[in-house]
């Protein structure tokens, strides 16, 4: 990796991309600093400090801590990410919007112009929800109609302008700028994490224990990255066969290819459905006042992921088999809508493609139908483990506010590489284009 960054630094173009990059992330950090006019900033970090669900404590990470200090970016891209999930499922239910998803580069354009305003639509609703929800319990200094339209056009704006910021580095700088824009926020949140950390295992210990929580923590994280990046670049390879065909006067095809099913289809998708799943009603719960001896109370604190493992409380814990259960309904509801293994066996029958020992048609559809459910379990255990081993630690070894989750790692793991194989890919486009200009 370290090699790869050295290597596109001694390229000009890319130098200038990485650098244009680098200085829109300055340009992210600096907005996270400036609050939103006419809010008590010390209200909001009262009430955030007082949280006991771990869903705020991941919010505030994907906003890179602008949710906790309310600033501008306080929604970050957050409405974005959400509104290109809704875009995606609406491909399945409308026609059009299918049509328009194989429609090449012109329908890929017009998809983008749809998330575009969704995600305005999305901000302008959180942003009200908050600036009224949060403004009536004293985040606003004057609870009046003029200082919540301030604070509504802040917060949208400021999600826009991310947004924007997510294309341009797309557009000039390296990788994709919308998970470059959620890896930078993440990060930010990391130092935060290992304090906590230090407080909870290292601090006030003997030297013996320290080293050896120093060690413990180093090595679960390491375990945690080599597993992640093990499971994100994990696939099963199908073999193709292709006949010989005669084109003129002259016999083509006749050579062997593979179809690469990854292991973890899905990605960190099924991790982010399930938890906005079960955090969704928590969320709501907190612009409104519940008593803590009611039915619905208890029901949050078992949807509240601050609660589960906790010896104390082992009724709740009830909350993580639900959420283990829809990790794998979604692994397998999103695989079944990015993955058309019907489609694939036509496409693959048009062009005389065959997998060696299965008929074409419906027989390989069938077959890779059989494939893709083996491996998609076995990615969704892989998500599983990810995701509840900062749960367990949480809970057993009480260790609460950690926003370094098992999503945050995935999200980074994978961002990452996916970043490190861009610029990998510019630089041997430069080398080709070297090469012949010579």
């Amino acid at each position: 990796m370290f090699k790869t960054i050295r290597n596109a630094f001694k390229v000009k173009e890319l130098r200038t991309k990485i650098l244009y990059t680098f200085m829109m992330l300055v340009v992210i950090r600096f907005g996270s600093q400036l609050p939103i006019p006419g809010i008590e900033t010390s209200f909001f970090a009262n009430w955030f400090a007082k949280q006991t669900t771990d869903v705020f404590g991941f919010f505030n990470a994907m906003t890179g801590g602008s949710f906790s200090s309310m600033s501008i970016f306080a929604l970050s891209i957050t409405p974005y990410i959400t509104s290109s999930i809704i875009i995606q499922l609406l491909t399945i239910a409308i026609p059009k919007l299918e049509e328009l998803q194989k429609d090449g580069e012109d329908g890929r354009k017009k998809i983008q112009e749809y998330t575009r305003y969704t995600t305005v639509g999305l901000a302008l609703i959180e942003s009200s929800a908050m600036a009224i929800g949060f403004g009536r319990q004293g985040l606003l200094i004057d609870y009046n109609a003029w200082n919540i339209i301030i604070a509504i056009v802040t917060m949208t704006t400021g999600s826009a302008l991310l947004m924007w910021i997510g294309e341009q580095i797309t557009e000039k700088g390296v990788g994709n700028g919308i998970s470059i824009v959620l890896l930078f926020n993440i990060l930010s949140s990391v130092p935060d994490d290992m304090k906590t950390l230090y407080y909870r295992f290292i601090f006030g210990q003997t030297v013996t224990k320290m080293i050896f929580s120093v060690v413990v923590i180093a090595l679960i994280i390491l375990a945690m990255v080599v597993f992640v990046i093990v499971l994100n670049d994990a696939e099963r390879r199908i073999p193709v066969q292709y006949s010989k065909k005669m084109v003129g006067r002259k016999m083509v095809g006749g050579q062997a290819s593979n179809i690469p099913l990854k292991i973890n289809t899905a990605g960190v998708m099924p991790v982010i459905f399930a938890s906005s799943i079960m955090s969704f009603p928590v969320v709501i719960s907190q612009f409104f006042t519940i008593d803590p001896n009611s039915i619905g109370s208890k029901i949050l604190m078992v949807l509240n992921s601050g609660s589960w493992c906790r010896p104390e409380y082992p009724i709740y814990s009830i909350g993580l088999v639900i959420y283990i259960a829809l990790l794998i309904m979604f692994a397998y509801f999103y695989t079944s809508i990015t993955f058309n293994p019907l489609e694939v066996a036509n496409n693959m029958k048009k062009q005389g493609g065959f997998i060696p020992g299965i008929r074409p048609g419906k027989p390989t559809s069938d077959y890779l139908n059989k494939i893709l459910n083996y491996i998609v379990f076995i990615g969704a255990c892989g998500l599983i483990v990810i995701a509840i081993v900062p749960i367990l630690a949480s809970g057993l070894l009480n260790v609460s506010r950690i926003s370094f989750s098992g999503t945050s790692l995935i999200i980074i793991v994978g961002v990452v590489l996916e970043t490190i194989k861009a610029v990998e890919s510019q630089m041997l486009v430069r080398y080709y284009k070297g090469f012949l200009n010579d």
